[in-house]
């Protein structure tokens, strides 16, 4: 019996471990379950058929059903697209996006197009501009640009010199359209672009004035970029003098003749030369003062 007792310690021991092991899995299986049933669980939401712009009042074509995983879901979501209908739509929305209550106007606004988009005390006014005022066409409805006037002021005493400044910072585009203009009598027409600007009164009065005394031109502005900047105006003898060298640059004034006086002569010094006259034995030296 003596040297068959390791032999039971080892059975034990495996039995035992085998027992633990067997009831360890079945606690984890029991335990493992709900929580892997919750993160696979689904809900039915409202997302969009295709893109949708802003300003667009919503139908029940725009619309449909998707399934999302419910512990991903964020909040504001629509799980019944017949509550969305005649909502107007305030931000854009991409296709197979999910509807959220952030994207869209009150339900008391049931008009759409730019007149929802305006936020309150702010005014809408619409610009023609062609490729190159526009930025060649890279400019989008929610980017922000600042306006520059290109006129030539008026005044009693005549007109001043032509000038260039920015009027207008940080201004959002509310939208980016197309319309068609015919110029005189010709029969082909031409579109032309336009841009719908948000604006106080006050820089609604600015940009007419602008529109009407000058040219107008867009800068683009970067997202993150808020600040504004104070300039004086570039005018054309400012723009000619940029980017010379050292020391300060006279233009000459038309109508003045250059006056070029002689310079005062001076007068020739005399040479001396030295001559050694020999008498005899007897050397001697006399100066003589002469011209070259």
């Amino acid at each position: 019996m003596g040297k068959f007792k390791p032999y039971i310690l080892l059975g034990v021991a495996v039995l035992v471990a085998l027992v633990a092991t067997f009831l360890i899995i079945n606690y984890l299986q029991r335990t493992g379950k709900p929580k892997e049933v919750s993160l696979l669980e689904k809900q039915s939401i409202v997302v969009a058929v295709n893109d949708i712009s802003a300003g667009a009042v919503l139908t029940k074509e725009m619309m449909k059903q998707a399934d999302y995983l419910t512990s991903s879901l964020p909040m504001g979501n629509f799980s019944d697209s017949s509550s969305l209908v005649g909502r107007v739509v305030i931000y854009p929305i991409k296709a197979s996006e999910p509807i959220f209550e952030s994207r869209l106007a009150p339900t008391t606004v049931k008009t759409g197009g730019v007149a929802a988009l305006i936020t309150p005390k702010k005014r809408a006014v619409s610009v023609k501009v062609d490729k190159v005022i526009g930025v060649a066409g890279f400019i989008y409805s929610g980017n922000h640009v600042d306006i520059l006037v290109t006129t030539t002021p008026r005044s009693g005493a005549g007109q001043a010199d032509t000038i260039t400044k920015i009027v207008l910072q940080n201004i959002l585009v509310l939208a980016v359209g197309q319309e068609i203009e015919r110029k005189g009598k010709e029969e082909k027409a031409t579109p032309v672009d336009v841009i719908t600007l948000e604006v106080t009164p006050e820089e609604a009065e600015k940009l007419a004035l602008a529109a009407t005394e000058g040219k107008l031109q867009l800068a683009l502005r970067n997202f993150s970029d808020t600040e504004d900047v104070l300039t004086k105006g570039m005018t054309i003898p400012q723009l000619l003098t940029s980017y010379v060298g050292s020391g300060p640059v006279t233009p000459a004034k038309a109508g003045v003749e250059r006056v070029v006086r002689p310079r005062p002569a001076v007068a020739e010094k005399p040479s001396v030369f030295v001559v050694e006259l020999i008498k005899g034995g007897k050397v001697t030296e006399v100066k003589v003062e002469g011209r070259e």
